[in-house]
């Protein structure tokens, strides 16, 4: 998982260590093991979220883990044009390439530690798939899509597209060197990160060496999400057992305590994590494949809305894949 990385830790600045008797250490109280599935035009995912209850999830909607899978020449696969509205799109790409385009003039290519962060908003169409040039020769991809809510006064905002490039993350490490930390919006410790969000929320990518021990300080009036990308790790002063493709809800708290495993495997030698938190919205969700609204009525307005052509207009000069005409995916 190459993601942004650094050739010496020891440079970056350090998190503090945490007093042990101040500090409430958030502890897992539901771990859920990601089902597969399939999504666009065939790219396998896991699926984070599943079976978590939404209350637990605000203000976050929904997490793919998209791969980690070895596509063959040919075999790579993306997503068609299809809208949105309600809520924002956030894209990071650990391994591979992804092309991104939309209706309201956004795009462009991430790799190896991008994120691409879409507001939807009013509306959007858009497209997600690997270019050409990896299309015929395949590759590793592997990467990560996060549904991020709006409130219900900023869900009819104009739409909004940010490339953040992963030398732009905010990179920290834990006091004895071992765990890389990428805050990718909202801060860690002071530090923040380049995304702009719409909704209060802090996301991030550790990387932990086996055995080492990383403490978090985190917002009590945030949630807690820790998800296992790859790897054997253990959560909160308890030491709940996490491994590849599980979620870990935590509890109330004003901490995080993630650890690593000191025998991981040869296909993963190292722990990566991505962790989620942000200020619950608690307003009604009225959520259907691409909308994420607050009420039923609205839900049907958008997809009266995208029926009628008014969520946005595949640019002429587009990137090349099946048109806006069909029944919207999730």
């Amino acid at each position: 998982m190459p993601a942004i990385t650094v050739d010496d830790v020891l440079v970056l600045p350090r998190l503090p260590t945490l007093d042990p008797t101040t500090t409430s250490y958030r502890e897992a109280r539901r771990v859920i093991t990601a089902p597969s599935g399939f999504e666009g035009e065939g790219f396998p995912v896991r699926r984070a979220f599943a079976g978590v209850p939404y209350d637990e999830l605000d203000p976050f909607i929904h997490l793919d883990q998209m791969g980690e899978v070895e596509y063959a020449p040919g075999e790579p696969k993306g997503t068609p044009w299809h809208p949105h509205r309600g809520f924002e799109t956030v894209t990071y790409m650990i391994d591979g390439i992804f092309d991104h385009q939309d209706s309201n003039g956004g795009g462009g290519t991430i790799t190896n530690g991008d994120t691409q962060w879409m507001t939807a908003g009013a509306g959007i169409l858009h497209i997600e798939a690997p270019p050409e040039h990896l299309v015929t020769s395949g590759g590793l991809f592997h990467g990560l899509q996060l549904w991020v809510n709006l409130p219900s006064h900023q869900k009819m905002s104009p739409p909004r597209y940010q490339d953040i490039r992963g030398r732009a993350a905010k990179l920290l490490t834990a006091p004895d060197g071992g765990a890389l930390v990428r805050v990718i919006a909202g801060e860690i410790a002071g530090h923040p990160g380049p995304g702009s969000t719409h909704t209060p929320i802090t996301i991030a990518h550790l990387t932990l060496e086996p055995g080492a021990q990383v403490d978090l300080p985190w917002r009590s009036d945030y949630n807690a999400l820790v998800y296992v990308l790859g790897g054997n790790a253990a959560v909160g002063s308890r030491r709940h057992p996490l491994h590849t493709g599980q979620l870990a809800v935590h509890g109330p708290g004003d901490a995080l305590r993630i650890a690593a495993d000191a025998a991981q495997s040869t296909t993963t030698p190292r722990l990566d994590v991505f962790i989620m938190g942000g200020e619950p919205i608690r307003e009604p969700v009225a959520h259907y494949g691409p909308f994420v609204m607050n009420t039923r009525a609205e839900l049907v307005q958008a997809f009266e809305d995208f029926q009628a052509g008014r969520l946005g207009t595949i640019p002429a000069e587009r990137m090349p894949h099946t048109s806006a005409d069909e029944t919207p995916p999730a």
